[in-house]
């Protein structure tokens, strides 16, 4: 019977440390491994009043103002005012959203950043993007057709108006990647770095990054460069048609290219130089995969 009370003794031990460890967790922390340390699955992430009122708060004390329309949008992107979503290996965005919707604050791609390798090392598939920065024109459209969406203006507007805001989806995510997220957000939103509601109609978590998450983390701040997109203009994918001529048209480029080169060369040479052209070409290739990784 000693033996057995020494035995649950250590086993509620390590159950308080792995779960002090979890909600101790520093900003960049390590990922938390819910498959390996037993302890119950952490609470929702439930938004309330309060939290909308302090986000608009505080998106408004770090300076953010709501953005109007898509012509304000583009103005903003045009400035580096807004950055896009990181898109990786281990971050998704939503296809069916809007190419000029794909952007938010810089502070809150950092976030991402952060959140998604963090998540790549404990998981396999990456997180994704349903939403990001929203317009007040677009917030009143989607007020007439999703009783669930939050107003456009007044003290508790949706955040998303700012761009500091994004969504992760939680549909596809496993009961151990929900409890990861939890476990993950929870340390930073006790810190003030940024506000979390877990929404379920939805299926995603809401997050609002502030400007504190940079400040904290400085190294993290991404390098913002001002958008070539035109002024008046809405960025847009080229169709199917237009694309197919160019890609028609380069292998030729490059086959005349390779010749041209090649006549400069003794016809030895030029033998000895196809195979280190080809030994080159292919590790030019494999270091680009790796940089797209």
């Amino acid at each position: 019977m000693k033996a057995q009370a020494t035995k649950r003794s250590r086993s509620g031990a390590q159950l308080v440390r792995a779960t002090e460890t979890n909600t101790t967790r520093p900003v960049v922390a390590e990922p938390v491994s819910l498959g390996r340390t037993r302890f119950a699955m952490p609470p929702p992430l439930r938004g309330s009043y309060e939290s909308l009122l302090r986000q608009n708060q505080r998106t408004e004390a770090d300076g953010l103002e709501r953005i109007q329309d898509d012509e304000d949008l583009v103005d903003r992107i045009n400035r580096g005012m807004l950055v896009p979503v990181p898109a990786s290996s281990a971050l998704a965005v939503d296809s069916r959203l809007p190419e000029n919707r794909r952007y938010c604050r810089p502070w809150t791609a950092s976030f991402l950043d952060n959140l998604a390798h963090a998540h790549a090392a404990q998981f396999r598939d990456p997180i994704f993007v349903s939403s990001a920065v929203r317009t007040v024109a677009f917030q009143k459209q989607l007020m007439r057709t999703n009783g669930n969406a939050t107003s456009a203006e007044g003290d508790i507007a949706s955040p998303h108006l700012t761009g500091a805001t994004i969504d992760i989806a939680k549909h596809g995510m496993s009961t151990q990647e929900i409890g990861w997220m939890r476990a993950w957000l929870l340390p930073l939103q006790e810190a003030g770095m940024i506000d979390v509601e877990e929404e379920f109609q939805q299926s995603c978590f809401h997050i609002t990054v502030y400007k504190s998450f940079v400040l904290a983390n400085p190294s993290n701040m991404p390098v913002v460069q001002a958008s070539a997109v035109p002024a008046q203009t809405v960025p847009a994918r080229p169709n199917r048609a237009e694309q197919a001529p160019a890609r028609q048209r380069q292998p030729a480029q490059r086959k005349t290219t390779e010749k041209t080169r090649l006549r400069q060369h003794k016809p030895e040479e030029a033998k000895r130089e196809q195979p280190r052209q080809r030994r080159r070409t292919s590790a030019a290739e494999s270091g680009a995969t790796a940089q797209g990784m």
